[in-house]
């Protein structure tokens, strides 16, 4: 749950402002998409090796 802090005087847009950054920051869209459908860790650390080997051509310029 998130709690903003916002003064009397402070306007409604920058407290919903305040919201969205520590919306955004919490990463919770990120949570809830992932939670959508469950991916078996073999298939999960597969896809972390193919990044891993894309990176790491294009870094040093052999993939095209």
């Amino acid at each position: 749950m998130l709690i903003i802090d916002s003064k009397d005087c402070e306007n409604i847009d920058k407290a919903l402002k305040k919201y969205k950054k520590k919306f955004e920051k919490a990463k919770i869209l990120l949570q809830l998409r992932e939670r959508q459908s469950f991916t078996k860790p073999s298939i999960r650390r597969r896809t972390q090796v193919l990044k891993a080997v894309y990176k790491q051509q294009v870094a040093t310029g052999k993939f095209d």
